[in-house]
């Protein structure tokens, strides 16, 4: 009974920060309002607990939504820049060696470290991580500090630090297509889920709208609920994530973590800069996509912001494969060498 009471209640609070948050003008407010109220509910000592799916769900509505931007003409945009994708996506791989420098000097051991720092996702690392041997709960805990960090940060400073962006106009509804690629989205995650492939509930329908927008010339979106529901039900789930504990299991570890990744965003802004001023393109989705961070996070304020949202996508994938194909080698071979 009390574990019923405390799942229906963290929808309820949830929906009370975002709205909250909304009045109050929160860049993305359903997902910081629900997350900041759940983590202060659960802070203060009720553990209200994640709702089953809850996060999936989310998922699964937002990254709809984003690959619907992968018209024909953004599809050839991003294979004009591949370049400039692709040096920002390892140029953020690169950061890494800042917080596996500042662990390593703190007596970190190795694998913790490494793990701790590479910029994907949580889940991945944490399972590489038990298999060569790191502490798997600092790991956890360093991606879930990073991605509240992310979450609370990055959206307030790229939409206080930009004019604010005009109501884009509205995209239309096309339920014929919506009812096809919907659940051909949720099968795809299903399927991306049983062959143990990272993200599935992201990539999935990110990954069915983008080719039916590209391949169809498809010019719709969501209905206009979508997106607020798919941030609160993240928010709801991301905020159950955090309670006393989390911030009282090892504190210098945490510091650590929230430093390296305060130097990370300002390397990863330094860097797009000087990549977009060379190439002549948009600093700005080049700087939001190399942020570290979560790929829902991120691209969800690529899209309240009106910059590129494939940009930022583009970036965060191509990121999160070559993390997942070459941090394990890279490890095993820094492992060889000493």
């Amino acid at each position: 009974m009390r574990l019923r009471t405390e799942l229906l209640a963290t929808p309820i609070v949830g929906a009370g920060g975002g709205y909250l948050a909304s009045l109050m003008g929160w860049p993305l407010p359903w997902l910081v309002g629900a997350l900041l109220a759940v983590m202060l509910v659960r802070c203060s000592g009720w553990l209200l607990a994640e709702m089953p799916g809850g996060r999936q769900t989310g998922q699964w509505l937002i990254a709809s939504g984003l690959g619907l931007h992968f018209t024909t003409e953004v599809l050839a945009q991003m294979v004009e820049h591949f370049a400039i994708i692709l040096l920002g996506a390892l140029g953020t791989l690169l950061l890494s060696l800042i917080g596996i420098t500042l662990l390593r000097q703190a007596g970190v051991d190795r694998a913790t470290a490494f793990f701790s720092s590479m910029p994907g996702g949580a889940s991945e690392m944490v399972n590489l991580a038990r298999r060569n041997q790191a502490h798997a709960a600092q790991v956890a805990a360093a991606h879930s500090l990073r991605l509240l960090l992310v979450v609370l940060l990055i959206p307030a400073l790229f939409n206080w630090g930009l004019p604010t962006p005009s109501a884009p106009p509205a995209t239309p509804v096309d339920w014929r297509w919506l009812a096809l690629l919907l659940p051909a989205g949720a099968l795809l995650a299903l399927l991306w889920k049983h062959l143990h492939q990272p993200n599935p509930w992201m990539l999935g329908p990110l990954l069915t709208c983008a080719i039916a927008a590209s391949s169809f010339d498809l010019h719709i979106g969501l209905p206009p609920l979508a997106g607020p529901t798919g941030q609160w039900l993240i928010g709801c789930a991301l905020g159950c994530h955090f309670d006393r504990g989390f911030f009282r299991s090892a504190p210098a570890f945490l510091a650590r973590i929230l430093l390296f990744s305060l130097l990370a965003m300002l390397c990863a802004a330094a860097l797009a800069s000087g990549l977009g001023w060379l190439a002549g393109k948009d600093h700005l989705s080049l700087m939001l996509g190399m942020m570290p961070g979560g790929i829902t996070e991120l691209c969800l304020t690529a899209e309240a912001l009106q910059l590129s949202v494939a940009m930022v996508t583009a970036l965060q994938v191509l990121r999160l494969f070559l993390v997942m194909f070459l941090a394990e080698p890279l490890y095993r071979l820094w492992q060889r060498r000493s």
